[in-house]
């Protein structure tokens, strides 16, 4: 093995010119200073093994041309190890010490292994016995009657002494090597079973020679070893017959005249062969005896017998992808491919409810393979915790300085590392490597497969103008085709498949929730995983920059999403719009997410995440010539058919804004003429455990489901704001008791309050019951408690009324009391209601560190900063969860999405003795600038604060109420989609002075009923669509053992004319039940009974019929009774789980 050695390194340089025309295996090779090495194009397969190949310094590399492509079959095997080399050399001869190690080298192998020994120059006069006692453990016969240099080579697949080749000679005077190899059984495969003769006769005979006349396509002209069993198979070695010989250079002879039973067995056999194994797998489209027929959109140039090709998932699940190896066909169509086998899952080849879902079918054979070569298990770092295979491949990388480089038609397996920077294809820091930076004609990587690999396919760091066009991405870990920092731009991904792109250790970003917990490098001591949030965004597609470009490209399949969207404020280290143009996805959790960046600070004690853990996206404007104006906007235009977003996920899309206070101002998000298809016809198929297997869709037939059985599946799922959602359709959404899907939902367990200028306009409901068209949450699975801020305060503006049938209206959550007044329309299935009102958001910021606020009905703060969206042109007090801290605290108020001239009286709670300080600034928040615009000055009557202007304000600080009262109001212009004013963020910045032992400061006990006061229509409801599908319906009613003491009793007769319910009649009561009565309700009424409290304060009592009315909702405590106003909707029947 004379490339395992360091003298055989090849240097390539000042100009020579190598041509490499047969195979080869060298330690390494360098081409500088002008070298060239050109690979012949020959009909003869030609591999070279090496370490590495390393091309600088005006070295070139040459693989055929554009001109005249490489035509031949080449396989570049890169060898090498985590740990050590594979070839290792032990000095038996210089030390004893070196029979020790050998000795306990051999013993720790793994059963299964390929050992080859040799002895160079001389091995045995100082072998020591326990060296020559371990290789006879493993077959050997020779080891211990070794002479002075007597040449001698040993293979034996470890565990199996059968499979032993042993040969040795007598010295003629030459060097030998010493060397321990290991190759792995990966590289060669076992033939199929032979049986070309049987027992009868002398006996059973099967030579080698005999089997390549009768099988001279299926058996290798060299194997490496040969096995031997009966048809019930049993191994040759365990029947009782003597085997008179057993060679796998030979093959098989048992005669009959040895046995003492007078007849041998019948046996069977079968070869190792050197090659490499291919899994195989088909497709059932046509199926034949053994061999399918795949009808293909596009004419398969080049595609050949032999080849292999994957075809993705059209299932949920994306180990559904299957390989398969191409047949010769005749009779095939040109856009036919004939196949070899069965599929074991359903592949669609067909449209389905508008959306192209016919299975991607992806070349991975090449004629130039770059291979990495591997050990059969995982071994000798991290990664082992979480993989059971080998994970240390090859890695190709572009680094800066090159004078061209054009990848094309080439096949990448097992390449990549899971350590950082070592990847199948990874472009380093190159600046510009198109037109721009001098490359004529531009870099680009092209026609390439890059599978069974071991960290991501495609990675651009720091370089731009790449086009990557024609790639197949298959079987990863991490993000498959990947920007690495933010600042890469222009780079084009055309026409590129990614599928079974599986979690990854390097980044946060790319691990699984097991990887998130267990991987804490460069986290803060304190720190406790969050993987929801801090990791779990395995994509196939990781675009770190909008000014890149996405064309034509199918993601089919990760362990999380198919496009994941980022902006970063600045490039993450060490680096100092996207144009989706048409991008099909699916299989994933989550099909695109335009939300999150990630973290580019170190882990502190404020936050103790690690660097690059995901977070909000919060992105800064930036003035420097490579980001200026990247991001104001982050648009989709135009999905549908191939370009559509998904069509088989859990969550179709995710998007937010620019972040809880996005400096990009003026940012937005939209979604237009998009289709949305939730479970369509393509039902999949039930596996074995059927865990993921149940009723759905319109026709409710049971179908695969995307994770738990009840899992909420949404379409648009919106989240903070503003984002708008225009000209889209939404099909096959239908709600199931226990299972709560819809066309539009919200982020769940969400802790951030929502944008109310989130809008939606001209939306189309294809097969979607008007029950699943919205759903805002309620308690229970997947929803939790429903008790944190966002969960609360989700709304969205249906300004044509194409969602609601109430133009203009906005849809809040039912218990949404910062936006709801009496005129509200509740609509039980949606969990919401339809309002009207003028809505803005005031952010509150208190800052100090300690100090975490909520409003009185949310959960303990996750934030130190509140945002809600309450109605504006009204009065608002808060109520903090902790104790005030004491000493000096600064507080700020601010409006944000508002229109000028907008105003909202504000109560806040502080303790007794608190002294105030108050002054209102504007904040450029991209120039960072701050000025001071006014003072606040008190007063001691409240009215006044209404009188408040720009330069002088007032405030009435309430002492005995615990409540400083001030009017925070916009007094600047704002532009349509900005967060703050043209002239900056306007403020009202409180510094509070707090006595030391100052209790908690809640003010609900003395503050009301004193300031309460009951919610007004300041904006009308909007009227309802006159032909709308929301139609009314006749109220029917059951009985119910509900009873209540009255005075007063409303008989009410069932007809609702959608305005008002007729009274028939009045009763009078004393503490008697309802049903004691003797004239009872009639059939089909409502019974309503008032309190005695006030008139608009009725009890609920009961209903007659056979119907329970899901439409109502009562509101009652120990001291009042309420019924809300409802949207009577056709009723719709909900299977059951």
């Amino acid at each position: 093995m004379p490339g395992h050695s360091e003298d055989h390194r090849v240097t390539i340089s000042y100009g020579r010119k190598v041509l490499l025309t047969t195979s080869a295996t060298v330690h390494s090779i360098e081409i500088l200073s002008g070298g060239k090495l050109v690979i012949a194009d020959t009909n003869r397969p030609i591999l070279l093994r090496t370490k590495h190949i390393l091309i600088g310094n005006k070295g070139e590399l040459h693989i055929g041309s554009p001109d005249c492509p490489y035509k031949g079959n080449l396989t570049i095997l890169l060898f090498g190890s985590v740990t050590e080399p594979l070839l290792v050399r032990f000095d038996t001869y210089r030390s004893k010490n070196e029979s020790y190690r050998l000795a306990k080298y051999v013993d720790g192998t793994k059963p299964g292994l390929i050992l080859a020994m040799l002895v160079n120059d001389e091995g045995s006069n100082n072998l020591e016995d326990s060296a020559k006692k371990s290789i006879s453990r493993l077959g050997s016969k020779h080891i211990r009657s070794l002479g002075f240099r007597h040449p001698w080579t040993f293979i034996v697949t470890k565990g199996d002494v059968s499979s032993v080749v042993e040969d040795t000679a007598v010295y003629q005077g030459r060097n030998l090597s010493v060397c321990l190899c290991f190759f792995v059984s990966s590289e060669a495969e076992w033939s199929n079973w032979f049986d070309r003769d049987d027992e009868r006769g002398s006996g059973d005979w099967e030579k080698l020679s005999d089997l390549h006349k009768a099988y001279p396509d299926r058996l290798c002209s060299s194997p490496l070893d040969i096995q031997a069993e009966t048809h019930d198979g049993i191994p040759s070695n365990q029947t009782g017959d003597v085997i008179h010989k057993k060679d796998k250079d030979y093959g098989f002879v048992c005669l009959n005249k040895d046995q003492t039973h007078g007849l041998c067995h019948n046996y069977r056999v079968r070869f190792l062969c050197g090659k490499l194994v291919r899994p195989q797998a088909s497709v059932s489209i046509d199926m034949m005896s053994n061999s399918s027929i795949l009808e293909l959109a596009d004419h398969p140039a080049g595609w050949g017998p032999g080849d292999r090709v994957v075809v993705a998932s059209t299932d949920y699940s994306m180990h559904q992808a299957e390989e398969f190896t191409l047949l010769p066909c005749p009779t095939c169509a040109s856009n036919q491919l004939k196949v070899r086998g069965k599929a074991n899952f359903i592949h669609m080849g067909e449209e389905v409810d508008g959306v192209d879902m016919r299975a991607e079918v992806g070349l991975l054979s090449r004629n130039i393979l770059l291979r990495g070569e591997m050990e059969p298990g995982c071994y000798g770092n991290e990664a082992c915790k979480f993989f059971n295979f080998d994970t240390f491949g090859g890695h190709l990388k572009v680094e800066h300085g090159f004078r061209a480089v054009h990848i094309s038609g080439m096949e990448l397996q097992h390449m990549g590392q899971q350590t950082m920077g070592h990847y199948p294809v990874h472009f380093h820091m190159n600046g510009d490597v198109d037109e721009r930076g001098g490359y004529d004609p531009p870099t680009f990587v092209s026609d390439l497969s890059i599978h069974h690999s071991f960290s991501r396919c495609v990675t651009i760091h720091g370089s731009n103008g790449l086009m990557v066009k024609d790639v197949v991405g298959y079987d990863t870990l991490g993000h498959c085709f990947f920007t690495e920092d933010g600042p890469e731009e222009r780079n084009t991904f055309e026409h590129c498949l990614g599928l079974m792109v599986r979690a990854g250790t390097l980044l946060p970003s790319d691990r699984d929730s097991k990887m998130c917990r267990d991987i804490t490098d460069g986290a803060y001591p304190g720190y406790v995983p969050n993987p929801r949030q801090d990791c779990s965004a395995t994509s196939t597609f990781w675009i770190a920059n909008p000014n890149n470009n996405l064309i034509n490209c199918a993601a089919a399949g990760s362990e999380v999403s198919c496009h994941f969207l980022i902006s970063q404020p600045f490039p993450t280290p060490p680096t100092s719009p996207v144009s989706p143009g048409g991008a099909l996805s699916h299989y994933h959790i989550a099909g695109m997410i335009l939300d999150n960046g990630v973290k580019t600070t170190e882990a502190n004690n404020k936050d103790k995440r690690p660097f690059l853990s995901l977070i909000g996206a919060r992105s800064d404007p930036v003035t420097n010539t490579l980001y200026e104006k990247s991001h104001p906007t982050q648009s989709l235009h135009n999905q549908q058919q191939k370009t559509d977003f998904n069509y088989m996920n859990l969550l179709t899309l995710s998007v937010c804004s620019g972040g809880t206070f996005p400096d990009d101002d003026g940012s937005r998000q939209q979604v237009k003429n998009s289709l949305f298809v939730g479970e369509s016809d393509n039902r999949g198929m039930p596996l074995p455990d059927k865990r993921m297997w149940g009723p759905g869709g319109p026709d409710l037939t049971d179908r695969t489901l995307p994770r738990g059985i009840d899992f909420p599946i949404r379409g648009m799922q919106i989240y903070d704001g503003p984002i708008n959602v225009q000209d889209c359709t939404f099909r096959k959404y239908t709600a199931l008791e226990g299972r709560h899907t819809s066309a539009f939902g919200f982020r769940l367990n969400n802790s951030w309050q929502s944008c109310p200028n989130n809008n939606v306009t001209n939306i189309t409901f294809d097969h979607v019951p008007i029950t699943s068209r919205v759903f805002f949450g309620e308690p229970g699975p997947w929803f939790s408690k429903m008790q944190m801020d966002g969960d609360k305060t989700t709304v969205f503006h249906d300004i044509d009324g194409s969602v609601s049938e109430y133009p203009g209206a906005f849809l809040v959550k039912e218990d949404n009391w910062l936006l709801r007044h009496p005129d509200c329309i509740d609509v039980p299935d949606w969990k919401g209601a339809i309002c009207s009102g003028h809505y803005a958001q005031v952010g509150q910021q208190p800052t100090t560190e300690s100090f975490t606020h909520t409003l009185n009905w949310g959960q303990k703060g996750m934030y130190t900063s509140l945002q809600p969206g309450p109605t504006w042109s009204s009065s608002w007090t808060v109520d903090w969860w902790q104790s005030n801290p004491a000493g000096t605290q600064n507080h700020k108020d601010g409006p944000s999405y508002t229109k000028m001239n907008d105003w909202i009286n504000v109560g806040l709670c502080y303790p007794q003795g608190t002294n105030f300080t108050i002054l209102s600034d504007i904040h450029n928040r991209l120039t960072k600038q701050t000025r001071k615009t006014g003072v606040f000055m008190r007063t001691t009557q409240k009215d006044k604060i209404n009188h408040s202007h720009l330069a002088r304000g007032y405030y009435y600080w309430e002492e005995d109420t615990g409540l400083l009262f001030l009017k925070v109001k916009a007094h600047n212009h704002r532009e349509t989609f900005a967060f703050c004013s043209v002239k900056g963020c306007e403020r009202v910045k409180i510094t509070a002075i707090i006595p030391k032992g100052s209790p908690p400061s809640n003010c609900l006990a003395k503050a009301y009923p004193k300031h309460a006061e009951l919610p007004v229509v300041d904006v009308p409801m909007p009227r309802k669509i006159p032909t709308a599908r929301l139609v009314s319906n006749e109220i029917k009613m059951i009985p119910t053992p509900h009873y209540f003491p009255v005075e007063l009793a409303l008989f009410i007769v069932g007809e609702y004319g959608g305005q008002t319910l007729k009274c028939i009649k009045t009763l009078q009561f004393s503490s008697r039940t309802l049903c004691e009565h003797p004239t009872c309700t009639p059939l089909m009424s409502l019974l309503l009974v008032s309190s005695g409290f006030s008139a608009d304060k009725l009890a609920f009592v009961g209903f007659k019929g056979s119907f329970h009315p899901d439409w109502v909702y009562l509101e009652v405590d120990s001291e009042r009774a309420k019924i809300h106003q409802v949207l009577p909707v056709p009723v719709i029947h909900k299977m059951k789980l």
